[in-house]
Order: structure tokens, then C-alpha cells, then sequence
């Protein structure tokens, strides 16, 4: 692949986003210059950047509001990058899109791997499925990478929010029978930059195409992981509560979540020869670096 023209990153503000926009060449595009409601800006910013490679980092996240907001979590999840893939298309330049765990309905007692039937539990999974697919069907150069609890030490996301609580409660309950691979947002820009590298070195090939998994090493529960986080945030001097464990029957949400979510990352490996760090690794260095620059 030619080196000439930067790197575009959707996605504004978003953890990956920001994660990938550290690295040298990198474009980074958000709202409201950049905007899946208003199609004309991809275009525009598509044709303005001139890059040699796409990561589409943009999307609809929030899964609980997309029950009750179905059209915006398909113009962001869905056409929006349709219309991302064409365009990369006619420019003849690799797409590298970001979707999700949620495309999998949970009762699969193993890891999934990407040929497992997909079978989403709510709106926002759905729509992610319809992106891939969308991605998919233009028939451009598409690596499309699934990936799960993505959290950094900035931003809304789980392990902060845990943190955050930790100030002001001594108790706390957790779902414990949700299973799933954290993973850093700076690990999945690390994953992403060493693709990158590897189509610079290698050129497009037709292996690279389609669906790939990209997780943290290893998997836990949401209750796992937020008493790893506080063991960590102990190190700091940071309140350690008590968490109980609860089903998620004890705590309904208005989206579904699927009970196992863990991914296998096998084909990312022998692929890209690229391998996400261990989770618990990871999470110590995310919560030293809350408590450096960002603590909750």
C-alpha cells in the first residue's frame, strides 16, 4: 500500500479515536465536521483528506437509548459507514471498521470465532451487524474488526465509572454472569497501527478481507473486572468497596446483553500476526495512568 496521504480516523473524541489520533499521520475528523446524519460531510472530508487508509472508529454506542432511537443507530451504524466503504471504494484505499461483540446473542458456551451464526439481542448489535454488512457488500478493501468492553483512562466507560463510585459508596453490585474480554482502547490503536504497518509492508491482500476479532487477552465478568479495577486503584491509596455479585436478572436493562461475549482472536494472529495484550496487564497500566493525568 502506498504511503502517501495520512491515515483518517473517525470518530471525534471517541476512545479509539483518540488513542490512534497519538500516533504520527493520522487524521483525525469528527462532528460537526464530520457527521453520519449529515452524508455530505463524509464526502467532503473523504475528498479534503485525500488518505491512503480509512479507520472508521464512528458509531452509535449507546446501547441501552438505541431501543428507543432505532433510526439514528442505523444512519450511524449502518449507512453511514455504507457510504464510507464506497468511498473507499473509488479510492482505491483500504477500510479498517470497528464493530462489536453485540452481534453474537451470548448462548455459545465457547468463545466465538468470526464464522459463528450472528444473532444480535437488541438494536444496537443489530445495527452493527447491518454495518458490517454494509461494509461488506460494497466490495472494497475491508477489514472489519469485532472488538468488546473497550474502556480507557479518559472518556464514559466502565472502569471509570467504577472509580467513581468507589469516592462515595462502600457497597457496590455488579453483574457477575455477563462474560467478556476487556480491552483498552489504546491496545485496539496498537492492534489497528500494526495492520496498518503490515498492509505498508505487504500490500493489499486477499486474506486481509472481512471479519476479524480483536480483544484483550483472556476474559472475566463485569463484576471481575471491577474488582480487578479496584485492586488496582488501591495501589493509589483510592476506597476499595465491597462488590456483590448479582445476576443480571437483578439488574434489567432496556437492551439485552448476551451472557457470553468472549471472542476468539486466533484469526487476528495468524492473519496480522498481532496479539492484544492480557486484560489484567492492561487495566493496571489504564488505572495508573487514571490516577496520573485523570483521576475520577
Amino acid at each position: 500500500m502506498p504511503e502517501a496521504g495520512p491515515i483518517l480516523v473517525t470518530g471525534g473524541a471517541g476512545q479509539v479515536a483518540s488513542a490512534l489520533s497519538r500516533a504520527p499521520g493520522v487524521v483525525r475528523v469528527g462532528r460537526p465536521d464530520f457527521d453520519f446524519d449529515r452524508p455530505e460531510t463524509i464526502e467532503a472530508t473523504v475528498r479534503a483528506t485525500a488518505p491512503r487508509l480509512v479507520v472508521n472508529a464512528a458509531a452509535y454506542t449507546a446501547v441501552d437509548a438505541a431501543e428507543s432511537d432505532s433510526e439514528a443507530a442505523y444512519r450511524a451504524n449502518r449507512d453511514g459507514p455504507a457510504t464510507l466503504a464506497r468511498l473507499c471504494k473509488a479510492a482505491g484505499i483500504p477500510l479498517i471498521h470497528i464493530s462489536t461483540d453485540y452481534v453474537f446473542d451470548g448462548a455459545k458456551p465457547e468463545p466465538y470465532v468470526e464464522t459463528d451464526p450472528v444473532a444480535p439481542q437488541g438494536v444496537y448489535g443489530a445495527s452493527k451487524l447491518a454495518g458490517e454488512e454494509a461494509v461488506l457488500a460494497e466490495g472494497g478493501q475491508a477489514v472489519i474488526l469485532r472488538t468488546a468492553w473497550v474502556y480507557a483512562a479518559t472518556g464514559r466507560n466502565f472502569v471509570r465509572t467504577m472509580l467513581t463510585l468507589a469516592k462515595t459508596r462502600d457497597a457496590l453490585r455488579v453483574v457477575a454472569d455477563q462474560q467478556g474480554c476487556p480491552t483498552t482502547a489504546a491496545d485496539l490503536a496498537d492492534a489497528i497501527l500494526a495492520i496498518i504497518r503490515r498492509l505498508d509492508e505487504t500490500g493489499w491482500q486477499a486474506a486481509y478481507q472481512g471479519l476479524f476479532h480483536a480483544t484483550g487477552t483472556g476474559a472475566t465478568t463485569w463484576h471481575g473486572l471491577a474488582v480487578a479495577a479496584f485492586e488496582e486503584a488501591a495501589r493509589h491509596g483510592a476506597r476499595t468497596p465491597s462488590v456483590a455479585p448479582i445476576r443480571t436478572a437483578d439488574y434489567p436493562t432496556p437492551a439485552r446483553r448476551p451472557a457470553n461475549s468472549r471472542l476468539d482472536c486466533s484469526k487476528l494472529r495468524q492473519t496480522f500476526g498481532v496479539v492484544l495484550p492480557p486484560w489484567r496487564d492492561s487495566l493496571r497500566l489504564t488505572v495508573d495512568e487514571i490516577f496520573a493525568i485523570a483521576p475520577p
